[in-house]
């Protein structure tokens, strides 16, 4: 059910950095974005894989982790993800904008990953002159995220909100992650009320 899939679908921030992630399965992955819609049919869009330690230590050495939790520095060895995908936009093709683009191919990528037991966070704190230097990126081609790609570790659960938004660990050690509640986002609340169209976060 494709809900389901939407509902597994979050940022993790722990992995089973020991389980691999082929570069074969990456590529599909991409291959997903590749055929995703794109504004004006532009294309603009470009990607770094990765999935040896030596390049996953040297991304995860150069970006920052979940600010809303406080004095973490991210997931510890053996939690990490095992591999990575950098976004790029190459000005060549779009001189300004992209977040579209790169917000529909994050979309089709995560919900790939996800159906194959997969997870992924999107990490956009990075240490971009080195990442340039290290890959050898040309100035056309702008950095624009980080998506660490693995086999997820921990349980993380949807609860209604009426306004705190901040994700937190729960007593049962699952992450909460606070979603509002479909009738406060709708704007006609008439609408939702004459339709009893209820939320299904339970």
């Amino acid at each position: 059910m494709f809900r389901e899939l939407v509902e597994k679908n979050r940022s993790y921030g722990a992995f089973y950095e020991d389980v691999p992630v082929k570069l074969e399965t990456l590529m599909e992955l991409v291959d997903l974005a590749r055929i995703s819609p794109s504004s004006m049919n532009l294309q603009p869009l470009k990607y770094i894989l990765s999935n040896d330690k030596e390049t996953n230590d040297f991304i995860y050495d150069h970006i920052r982790w979940a600010s809303y939790i406080k004095k973490w520095q991210g997931p510890p060895k053996g939690e990490r993800p095992a591999a990575y995908i950098i976004i790029l936009i190459d000005r060549q093709i779009r001189v300004t904008g992209g977040r579209v683009d790169a917000g529909i191919a994050l979309s089709s990528i995560l919900l790939g990953a996800t159906e194959k037991e997969l997870g992924g966070c999107i990490i956009s704190a990075i240490d971009r002159s080195a990442f340039i230097k290290k890959f050898q990126i040309p100035e056309h081609l702008e950095i624009m995220l980080v998506l660490g790609i693995g086999k997820p570790k921990g349980e993380i659960s949807l609860v209604e909100t009426d306004d705190e938004i901040i994700y937190y660990k729960g007593e049962d050690g699952t992450t909460k992650v606070p979603k509002r509640k479909l009738k406060d986002i709708i704007f006609d609340p008439e609408k939702y009320e004459k339709h009893k169209f209820h939320d299904h976060l339970y």
